[in-house]
């Protein structure tokens, strides 16, 4: 898995054309791996990314292919 590295990834944080807050995860690459939907505030924001950050090594993964 040798994507999966020791090099840090890292979310950033912007604002869109429609003046809402979203955030997207990149690899150490700089590859874009992840985009979040539009938030109306930061405080909510923030909480998906703590709740991400927390909560994502337990996560299960579901495969409905």
């Amino acid at each position: 898995m040798g994507f999966f590295n020791k090099e840090k990834y890292k979310f950033e944080v912007y604002k869109d054309t429609k003046k809402e807050l979203r955030f997207r995860m990149k690899a150490p690459n700089g590859e874009i791996i992840l985009v979040s939907e539009g938030y109306k505030n930061l405080d909510g924001l923030k909480d998906t990314l703590e709740v991400i950050k927390k909560f994502s090594n337990k996560a299960e993964i579901v495969w409905e292919l």
